[in-house]
C-alpha cells in the first residue's frame, strides 16, 4: 500500500509520527552511548550461548521470530500494535534506539517498512538484516502482505534459524529444536490450508483490499475482483465509478462466493462494496493486515480468519 490516502478509503490505524529518521538516529545514539547495558546480566534459560539481539520490524513477523530464537534471543518488535500502519510509519529517537545493540534486523521488505531497513543501515551498523521480501524473490512492486503466503512463513522462517545459526553457532542443536517445534505448532494453520485447497479451490472471491491475496491463492480461490479496483485499492485511491460498479454488479449477479474485508480500511467505497455483498447474500469474511489484537499468537491469528473463511465456502473446518 501507498502513504497516499482519500477522503473514501482510509486505513483505521492512526499514523505515529515524531521526528525525522535522522534526527531520530542521532539523537537516539547519543543517548545510547552514554547508558549502561541492563541486558547483559539476562538469564540464557535454555540456551547454551549468549542471547542474540534481535530486531523486528512488525508484528506480522515478531512473534515468529521470537519463537525461532526462544531463549537465545531477546527480541524487540517495533510496530506491535494494530493502531500503528507500517506504510507511512516514522520512527521516534526511542525506536532508533532499539537498532542499536541488534546482531540481527528482521524486515518484511518489500517496501512495506522502508523505515526499517534505514534504520538498519544507520542505527544497527554490523548487524545481520534478513529482508523477507529478499528471501521469496518478491518483485519490485509486488504485493508485500508476505505474512498470507503460508510457503513464504516456511521460507522466512528457515532464513530466519539460518541466521540465528550464523550468529549463534554453539546453540544450532537448540535452534533447530525450536524450528521443529514452531513446525509442530503451526500444524493447525497448515492442516487448514491443505483442507481448504482441496475442498474450496476454484471457488471465487471479490476484495475490498490486497492483504489476503496470498492466502486467497494458496488455498485455490479465484480472484474477481475488478483488475481496476483492485488497483485502486493497492493505491489507497478511489477506483472509477465503472470499476465500482463492476464489483458490484458481480457481488449482486453472485459471480463471486466470497467477500474478503480488510477490517482496518474504512470509507465509503468498502463499505458500498460490503454493503453489496449482504444485500446479495454473499458471505463477508473479515481479515486484518496486522497482527488482530487479542490473538495470541501467529496461527491463532491465521486460524481464526481461516476458519471464518471455510464457514463461507461450506467447509468443515
Amino acid at each position: 500500500m501507498s502513504s497516499r490516502a482519500t477522503p473514501s478509503r482510509r486505513r483505521r490505524r492512526t499514523r505515529a509520527a515524531t521526528g525525522a529518521l535522522a534526527a531520530a538516529t542521532l539523537l537516539t545514539l547519543a543517548a545510547c552511548s552514554s547508558s549502561g547495558d541492563t541486558d547483559a546480566a539476562a538469564e540464557t534459560g535454555d540456551c547454551p550461548t549468549a542471547p542474540v539481539d534481535v530486531v523486528v520490524s512488525v508484528d506480522q513477523w515478531g512473534d515468529l521470530v521470537s519463537r525461532l530464537g526462544g531463549d537465545c534471543t531477546h527480541v524487540t518488535t517495533v510496530i506491535a500494535s494494530s493502531s500503528v500502519d507500517p506504510h507511512d510509519y516514522e520512527p521516534t529517537p526511542a525506536d532508533a534506539g532499539k537498532f542499536v545493540k541488534a546482531d540481527l534486523v528482521v524486515v518484511n521488505g518489500a517496501d512495506y517498512d522502508p523505515w526499517a531497513s534505514k534504520l538498519a543501515a544507520s542505527a544497527a551498523k554490523g548487524a545481520a538484516v534478513l529482508d523477507a521480501g529478499q528471501v521469496v524473490g518478491a518483485a519490485d512492486g509486488a504485493n508485500p502482505h508476505l505474512w498470507y503466503s503460508p510457503d513464504d512463513v516456511a521460507r522466512v522462517s528457515d532464513a530466519v534459524t539460518r541466521e540465528l545459526e550464523t550468529l549463534s553457532p554453539d546453540a544450532k542443536d537448540y535452534l533447530e529444536q525450536q524450528r521443529a517445534a514452531l513446525t509442530k505448532d503451526l500444524a493447525p494453520y497448515t492442516d487448514l490450508v491443505a483442507k481448504l485447497k482441496t475442498e474450496a479451490a476454484g471457488r471465487t472471491y471479490g476484495a475490498t483490499e490486497g492483504v489476503f491475496d496470498y492466502m486467497a491463492q494458496a488455498v485455490g480461490l479465484v480472484d474477481k475482483t475488478p483488475a481496476g479496483f483492485a488497483r485502486a485499492a493497492a493505491n489507497e485511491s478511489d477506483p472509477s465509478p465503472a470499476d465500482l460498479k463492476a464489483f458490484q454488479d458481480a457481488l449482486a449477479g453472485h459471480e463471486i462466493d466470497v467477500l474478503i474485508d480488510n477490517t482496518q480500511t474504512e470509507g465509503s467505497i468498502p463499505e458500498q462494496v460490503r454493503h453489496t455483498a449482504e444485500q446479495a447474500g454473499v458471505p463477508v469474511v473479515e481479515v486484518t493486515e496486522t497482527v488482530a489484537p487479542g490473538a495470541s499468537s501467529f496461527e491463532d491469528w491465521q486460524v481464526s480468519q481461516l476458519t471464518e473463511l471455510a464457514k463461507a465456502l461450506g467447509v468443515d473446518a
